[in-house]
C-alpha cells in the first residue's frame, strides 16, 4: 500500500516521554516497530525519529508530528528501567507482558 512504510521488527522496549518532564514522565513497556531503516520506531500511533548523532543526554528519540521527546532503549534484567533519579509507574501493555517477563527471568 503506497505511502505505509514497511516494517521490519517488533521488539519489546522502554518508552519514556521526556518533553518537559525531566525523568518523571509518563513510561511504558510495549511492542515497538520498526521501519526498514531502523532510523523511525512506531508505538501507540506515535512515529518517533532517531536523533541524529546517536543517544542524546535526556531524548534519543523526537514525535515526528508533535516534536516531543522521548527516550527508548532496551528493557533491562535488572527491572530498572527507569532514569535513577526518575519517578513513578511504569506500564506494560498488555500484548507485551508476556515477552517482557520472560526478558527480564520472571
Amino acid at each position: 500500500m503506497p505511502g505505509i512504510p514497511a516494517v521490519v521488527q517488533k521488539r519489546v522496549m522502554y518508552v519514556e516521554l521526556k518533553t518537559g518532564l525531566n525523568h518523571d514522565g509518563p513510561a511504558w513497556i510495549g511492542r515497538v516497530r520498526f521501519s526498514n531503516t531502523g532510523r523511525t520506531l512506531y508505538y501507540r500511533g506515535r512515529r518517533l525519529r532517531s536523533l541524529k548523532g546517536g543517544s542524546g543526554m535526556t531524548a534519543n528519540h523526537v514525535h515526528i508530528d508533535t516534536r516531543e521527546e522521548f527516550w527508548v532503549s532496551a528493557v533491562k534484567n535488572d527491572r530498572h528501567d527507569r532514569h535513577w533519579a526518575g519517578h513513578g509507574p511504569v506500564e506494560i501493555d498488555d500484548d507485551a507482558v508476556d515477552e517482557y517477563h520472560r526478558l527480564v527471568g520472571l
